[in-house]
């Protein structure tokens, strides 16, 4: 049984080295490894993987995931997927984190165990492409099947106070055949709460920001093509916000 009744281990949701040593410091228990934050999170890349190993010694798990947008793969996106997990082994990952969907909102079972075989003996987690399937608790029986180790979900909204009553179904039905996380708007405020559904884990970012140190700045350009995205903002996972959720589910 995966099941215990062990407080909520928790996961940062990291996109740099430094929010990858922030983990650490916080007491998080892993690192999920990304690139491309305002896509959703892609495939980080391997002098990334390469450093976060080097500099840390907590559980680094990489995302796999191609581009962002949909969850539905062409063939050759299942071969770079393929690529980079091999990657990811090679670099010493302690797990990968996927997600994989059939045009009718289903998790596509045949190429996530495909995928889990292939990143053997690593961990897989299937990602919050569950919370985007249409039938949510299929779903959990269906990533079983695939053989997955966790599922990382919202309770399919778009934070997980919002689907905290599928969450607690969730847990129910999983009945400590899987893992199940919870993410999506955890922060030290509602932590024990959360905790106190019986998930397994809790996922975050700890996001912090802080101004560019550039003193020039170009106006009127945006380098994403998107005017929102802030060109002189840098994003980072802050130590004390993981500490203090760490904190709060020791005490739950």
């Amino acid at each position: 049984m995966i099941f215990s009744n062990l407080p909520p281990s928790i996961e940062v949701c990291a996109f740099s080295l430094e929010s990858c040593i922030a983990a650490e410091i916080g007491g998080a228990k892993r690192v999920e490894l990304c690139a491309a934050m305002y896509e959703g999170g892609t495939t980080p890349s391997a002098g990334l993987i390469s450093l976060a190993k080097q500099r840390t010694s907590i559980e680094i798990h990489s995302m796999i995931r191609p581009r962002g947008g949909d969850f539905c793969y062409t063939n050759d996106e299942i071969d770079v997927m393929k690529a980079d997990i091999q990657v990811a082994k090679s670099l010493g990952c302690d797990g990968i984190v996927l997600g994989i969907l059939q045009k009718d909102g289903r998790v596509n079972i045949i190429q996530t165990k495909a995928l889990v075989e292939l990143a053997k003996p690593l961990q897989v987690t299937f990602h919050r492409a569950i919370d985007m399937t249409q039938d949510y608790f299929e779903a959990l029986e269906d990533i079983i099947e695939a053989g997955c180790h966790r599922i990382l979900t919202s309770g399919q909204k778009n934070t997980a106070m919002e689907g905290i009553k599928n969450l607690v179904e969730l847990v129910k039905r999983a009945d400590g055949r899987i893992q199940i996380m919870a993410g999506s708007g955890v922060n030290a405020n509602n932590a024990q709460i959360l905790a106190s559904t019986g998930v397994n884990a809790l996922h975050l970012t700890g996001k912090a920001n802080r101004d560019s140190s550039m003193i020039y700045r170009k106006e009127g350009i945006a380098m994403g093509g998107l005017s929102e995205v802030p060109e002189y903002d840098i994003v980072y996972s802050d130590a004390e916000k993981i500490q203090a959720v760490v904190e709060c589910v020791k005490n739950e």
